[in-house]
């Protein structure tokens, strides 16, 4: 049986370098993983404890729900907003959060990874989002990190997938995130 691993990308973007960094993981998955990566951000509205309502919770809402619980673990690419998480990604976690107790994320390895314009890769955002999955429940991998520096000019003429040093880095994030994936507890 496979290990499923599901990846949320914090851009929007149709060119974002972390979109591109979530396809690589796709094709980099190792055997016995298999990352899925979830398409529809965009659509679920923000998060309001007013219309998160059993059995009228938005579709867009409860697709994200449903992918997460079936997921065995999550990878997370966030790029850096003015210093931190962007919102689409913050709002995934908080309706992943919900109901209190027993979200999605409750209990699920959780790696969060991903690459910025700056020259520490944005590492706030990913210590921002790490902090905040952690507080919805996941079970936060702090030693399994990768924040690339320099996207705009490392990847502007070429795809992660095709730079190798990424290439690598990227396998044994999703290769230590598939080990604690695949742990009992994790089931």
């Amino acid at each position: 049986m496979s290990v499923r691993i599901l990846a949320l990308v914090g851009s929007l973007r149709a060119g974002s370098h972390n979109r591109q960094l979530a396809e690589a993981s796709v094709k980099l998955a190792p055997e016995g993983a298999e990352v899925n990566l979830f398409e529809g951000l965009a659509e679920i509205p923000f998060y309001n404890e007013d219309i998160d309502v059993e059995g009228s919770v938005p579709a867009a809402a409860a697709r994200l729900r449903e992918a997460a619980n079936a997921a065995d673990g999550l990878i997370l690419f966030t790029p850096e907003y003015n210093g931190t998480i962007p919102a689409v990604l913050k709002n995934a976690i908080d309706w992943l959060s919900r109901p209190y107790g027993a979200g999605a994320l409750n209990g699920k390895p959780v790696a969060v990874v991903g690459t910025a314009f700056g020259q520490y890769g944005g590492v706030w955002a990913h210590d921002e989002t790490r902090k905040s999955v952690g507080v919805a429940g996941g079970k936060v991998l702090e030693d399994v990190k990768l924040s690339i520096p320099g996207s705009m000019t490392r990847f502007a003429e070429t795809h992660p997938a095709d730079d190798a040093e990424v290439a690598e880095q990227l396998t044994e994030v999703i290769a230590r995130l598939h080990g604690h994936a695949s742990e009992p507890a994790a089931a």
